[in-house]
Parts: C-alpha cells; sequence; structure tokens
C-alpha cells in the first residue's frame, strides 16, 4: 500500500521545512518591530533583515545592497521586467525586449503588457523540440542590442524541466551592454546560481520552490543595472521597493536557500537516480508516451510526459485517487483542453498535449514511491483509454 500522498508536485510549490518553520515562528513571536525604527525592536528586526540579506548575496555571489526582498518570484519578475525596460528606454531610448516562447506567464505578460500598454516592440526567441533556446537565434534577435532595453531567459522550465544555457546568452548581453534578466524561480536550490558566473543582471527566486514559505522572494539587481521601483511610498530595499519587509519571511527563506544550496549537490544526484527510475519504467511500460524536454539538458528532480489517447484530468484524478500528487501541462477548461503556451512552442500536436503529465521529485520521494507510480500509472492509463472511470 502507498503512504496518504506520493507528492510529485515540487515544481507547483514544496512543503516547509521544519528547520524553516522554526526560524519563521520564532521571529514571528520575536522580531515583530519594524526594521524602519531606531528603537530596541526595530533595530532587532534590522540585524534579522541584514543577515538574511547577506546570506543570501553570499550564496547568489553578489552583494547585500543587490539583494531586493519581494512577495515572491511573480513579483520579482514583474519588477525586473517594468524597472529595469522602462528606466532603460528613458536613460538611452532603447524600445525593444527579448523574451522566449516558453516563459512563465510572470514574464510574458509583462512583456505583452509592456509591448501593449507602453509601445515596446518585442521579440519573441523560438524553442526546439526539446524547449531549449539556441545561443545563434539569441545572438541574431540581439543584433548590436543598441534598440534592446533587457533580455529575460529563464533559467529553467517549469513544464518541461529544459535548463538554458545562461551564461552564453549572458555574454552576449554583456558585451553588447544590454541588460538580462533570468527567471530562476524553478532553478532555487537546484542549480548553482552564481550571478557572475551566469552574466546576469537581474535574477529572480521565490521560496516556497526550495521548502520555503510562501508569499516572500527575492529579486537580484546588479549594480549599476537601471531601474524604476514597482511600488512606491517608502525608502525601504534602498528605495526599490517600498513596503515594511516581512522579517519572519525573508528569516525562513534565507535559512531555505541555505539548506538547499548546502544539499543541492547530493540531494540532486539522489532525485536524478530516481528521474531516471521513473523515465526509464514509464517509457518501457506505457505504448505512446513520450518525453517532453530536453533528456539530458534538465532539471534533476523533473519528468514530463505525452501521453497518446489519455486526457490528462482523467489520469490525474485517478492518480491522486491511488495518492499520488501530480500535474499537468495542459490548462483544462469548460471540459476540454487548451495545451499550454510551452507545448505549443515545442511543437506538441494538441491531441498529444491533452494527456501531458508533470512529476515532479523532492526530498521526500523514494524509490518505493517511484516504483509505486511506475506500477500503476500502465493501468491507470489503460483505463482511461478505454473511458473507464
Amino acid at each position: 500500500m502507498p503512504p496518504a500522498v506520493i507528492y510529485l508536485d515540487h515544481a507547483a510549490t514544496t512543503p516547509i521545512r521544519s528547520e524553516v518553520l522554526e526560524v519563521v515562528n520564532m521571529h514571528l513571536a520575536e522580531s515583530f518591530g519594524n526594521p524602519s525604527s531606531i528603537h530596541r525592536a526595530g533595530r532587532r528586526a534590522s540585524v534579522v533583515l541584514h543577515s538574511a540579506r547577506q546570506t543570501l548575496a553570499t550564496l547568489l555571489n553578489a552583494r547585500p545592497g543587490e539583494i531586493i526582498f519581494t512577495s515572491g518570484g511573480t513579483e520579482s519578475d514583474n519588477a525586473a521586467l517594468y524597472g529595469i525596460a522602462l528606466a532603460r528606454r528613458a536613460a538611452t531610448g532603447a524600445n525593444r525586449l527579448i523574451t522566449t516562447a516558453i516563459e512563465h506567464k510572470a514574464v510574458l505578460e509583462c512583456a505583452e503588457a509592456l509591448r501593449d500598454r507602453f509601445g515596446f516592440l518585442l521579440t519573441i526567441l523560438p524553442v526546439d523540440a526539446r524547449g531549449l533556446v539556441h545561443v545563434e537565434e539569441a545572438a541574431q534577435a540581439l543584433g548590436d542590442g543598441r534598440d534592446v532595453a533587457l533580455v529575460s531567459v529563464m533559467a529553467a522550465n517549469n513544464e518541461i524541466g529544459t535548463i538554458q544555457p545562461l551564461a552564453a546568452i549572458g555574454a552576449l548581453c554583456r558585451a553588447h551592454h544590454v541588460p538580462f534578466h533570468t527567471d530562476a524561480v524553478q532553478a532555487g536550490g537546484k542549480l548553482a546560481l552564481d550571478v557572475n558566473a551566469l552574466q546576469v543582471d537581474a535574477l529572480s527566486l521565490g521560496a516556497h520552490k526550495f521548502y520555503g514559505p510562501k508569499g516572500v522572494g527575492v529579486l537580484y539587481l546588479r549594480t549599476g543595472t537601471p531601474f524604476w521601483p514597482l511600488l512606491l511610498g517608502g525608502s525601504q530595499e534602498g528605495g526599490r521597493r517600498a513596503g515594511t519587509e516581512n522579517i519572519p519571511l525573508i528569516a525562513g527563506m534565507a535559512k531555505a536557500f541555505e539548506l538547499a544550496e548546502a544539499e543541492r549537490v547530493e540531494e540532486g544526484m539522489r532525485q536524478r537516480a530516481l528521474r531516471d527510475q521513473l523515465i526509464g519504467g514509464l517509457l518501457e511500460a506505457i505504448d505512446g508516451i513520450h518525453l517532453t524536454g530536453d533528456p539530458e539538458l534538465r532539471l534533476d528532480n523533473h519528468a514530463s510526459f505525452l501521453i497518446e489517447d489519455a486526457d490528462a484530468e482523467g489520469m490525474l484524478i485517478a492518480l491522486d485517487l491511488a495518492g499520488v500528487a501530480a500535474s499537468s501541462g495542459s490548462a483544462c477548461a469548460s471540459g476540454s483542453h487548451r495545451p499550454s503556451h510551452v507545448l505549443t512552442a515545442i511543437g506538441a500536436p494538441p491531441p498529444q498535449a491533452a494527456g501531458a503529465l508533470r512529476f515532479s521529485l523532492g526530498r521526500s520521494t523514494t524509490a518505493a514511491e517511484i516504483e509505486f507510480v511506475v506500477t500503476r500509472l500502465p493501468e491507470i492509463v489503460r483505463r482511461v483509454r478505454g473511458g473507464v472511470g
């Protein structure tokens, strides 16, 4: 019998670690002061804020002053795109954005809003069938860079797990003096995120993707990068993000990232072995199943598939009834499936895209749980294909 829940949806969110919860609860009780206040309670909160900023800066190989605390990955992405694009256009006249066809909606919808509301030109880089951006195409789109306000390319895709060649694209942007942003929300705690090695000028993280609390994130912003704040009304975060900082969540995020980085290499190897067990087992056991994403350049914990002649919603419901939490790459609406923009970008035929499944492993995942899924999913696919509930 499986445990109550085999949780294989860590790409959506992760459970908060006990060590992190302890830090959050301690600071909820003890660090209630406003860090902008000069009294003792404010100074205590300020010390916690400074320590968290230093921890995150060290882990990203950044300067403490380059760390901006936000409410999460979505705000970090929004702030980077709006803040850098508008400020750079005001300073230089550059009026074009470059991003990719498989970005998270927090980036894509911002880029589209900058086009539709503010008159920016928008260049969307295509990806190949594995979801990979080709550096040569990025170079061609960049041109001499004079008209480009910002380039934004995600570190790793949330739906298909493909890892992008950030350092190579970053080098192109650096050579042309164009700011480069990456949405690294899925990569936090999974990939090495040295902002200098990657040559990024802005980077977004969300704590709940690496066993931290929800509602808190980071925007790394390289010193000297043009930036207009998204939120106004206070001088917090060096005048770049108004609003009293959430000290308990910030402290919890710093602890979570510190723990994730300490375990990243060893835990990545463990999860990669389990991921490969899952991929190999399902590809062998199910006819008409296709792995999505790059087979090698993918997150260690990520396995995503298209299953022919099988409805994703039906499979997910059956998996849930069997005690397995997974996800789909397609959006369900009114009983029909619309392929996600990511699956469309990689050329997935709509009938196959309707059977998209994503399994994302985590610290709690065991070989026995993977074996259970490999054994149970083929049976579920047969039932769904046969129209049996």
